[in-house]
């Protein structure tokens, strides 16, 4: 399958990067700066380009089956414009090139799922520490769910940089959250990859721990 992978980069988008080419997949990974992607690979396109360059991405998205976002802004403090109008501008070039299949990393807590957190976890997490990224993706995901795509949001508990293993909750339904679990960037990019020929979750959000 041939993949665009926007944030690949970053801690997660590092990880999703390795076991795509790993399982034969084909990206092209389109990040700012070519020297942040440490790999080669024969199946590895790098693309340098700034996530507001319309005519950049029309060219990377033609002839793609898939495209992944793995961005997320770098500050607790600050919003991340850039990347919510990046969004935007990669959701309006897949519905025009005809690209199906999106998946989009956000985080537990954005839009309804801050309801499945217990106080003061709710208070503390959402309202607190997570409070602007959760923002950003709350404009991202509202905008996911009103296109045509088939999208798959992805929300996990917090991130570590645990190993892989088969001990992945999943789930798209309500509940209550017990505790503050976590959730491996391993197991985080291989279950992300999973979607691609899956359908279960096509035009749903799942949260994910371990």
């Amino acid at each position: 399958m041939k993949i665009v992978l926007f944030g690949a980069s970053g801690k997660t988008g590092q990880v999703l990067l390795k076991k795509a080419l790993q399982e034969g997949h084909e990206v092209v990974a389109y990040v700012r700066r070519s020297a942040s992607i440490a790999i080669s690979h024969p199946s590895l396109a790098i693309v340098e380009g700034q996530l507001h360059e319309t005519q950049k991405i029309q060219e990377i998205m033609r002839g793609v089956d898939a495209c992944i976002s793995t961005l997320g802004g770098a500050s607790l403090t600050k919003r991340s414009p850039q990347i919510v109008d990046g969004i935007q501008q990669i959701i309006q070039t897949m519905e025009k090139e005809r690209v199906p299949r999106f998946l989009y990393l956000s985080s537990f807590g954005a839009s309804e799922s801050k309801k499945y957190m217990p106080q003061p976890i709710r208070f503390l997490i959402c309202d607190c520490i997570l409070r602007v990224p959760l923002s950003d993706h709350n404009i991202n995901e509202k905008r996911i769910f009103e296109s045509s795509l088939e999208w798959t949001i992805f929300r996990p508990g917090g991130l570590s940089n645990g190993p892989e293993t088969n001990k992945i909750k999943h789930g798209s339904e309500a509940f209550t959250l017990k505790g503050n679990p976590s959730i491996s960037r391993e197991n985080v990019a291989r279950f992300m990859l999973q979607q691609l020929s899956d359908a279960s979750y096509v035009r749903k959000s799942v949260w994910m721990f371990e």
